[in-house]
């Protein structure tokens, strides 16, 4: 019978994620891993497999945490624009108020690991498909409560409103609030 372990998985996941959100895949060594789970390199590895198989149960707790806080926020009493701008405006309060400016674990896969690693690209194209989703079933909600035109396509603004937040979590490690609050106010103009 083996020792048992020393460290909650899913709390070592959860520390992971944050370091590679930080540092980006490429810029996590394997040390930075070890000093923010506080697991020794050889427990991680016999634990997770890699850097990489950790890399990738860190992006799936991301798209979860996502999806869960996205539904959340995009389910609060209000009209649609309103539900989607508070929730545009926490994120980028979120960014702009923590320790460091990270933006987005998803993006920052794309831009180091797109097409380059197909896993990773597919995991990150699915946390854009499904917040793209959660877009369009927020608009279409809007549309049956009257405060959305119908003639709004609810699919293709939610691909608008996607390709939106993914400019917003890139641009709010550089912009102001400001100028990342007129971006949200522009963008939500047409609904």
């Amino acid at each position: 019978m083996g020792r048992p372990k020393g460290f909650e998985p899913d709390v070592v996941i959860a520390q992971a994620m944050e370091t590679f959100w930080t540092k980006g895949y490429v810029g996590t060594s394997p040390a930075d891993l070890a000093a923010a789970t506080g697991v020794a390199k050889g427990s991680l590895y016999h634990s997770f497999g890699s850097k990489r198989e950790l890399f990738g149960k860190a992006l799936d707790l991301y798209g979860r945490m996502c999806s869960e806080f996205a539904e959340e926020c995009l389910s609060r009493p209000g009209t649609a624009k309103e539900c989607i701008r508070a929730y545009f405006v926490l994120l980028v309060d979120m960014s702009l108020d923590g320790p460091t400016r990270r933006g987005c674990l998803a993006q920052k896969t794309v831009e180091e690991l797109g097409g380059r690693d197909e896993e990773a690209t597919r995991a990150a194209h699915r946390m854009e498909e499904r917040s793209i989703e959660q877009f369009a079933a927020r608009i279409e909600q809007g549309q049956r409560d009257g405060d959305v035109d119908r003639g709004v396509d609810a699919k293709a603004y939610g691909l608008f409103l996607q390709t939106t937040l993914a400019g917003l979590r890139v641009m709010v490690k550089t912009f102001d609030r400001p100028a990342l609050i007129q971006i949200i106010d522009t963008a939500l103009a047409g609904l």
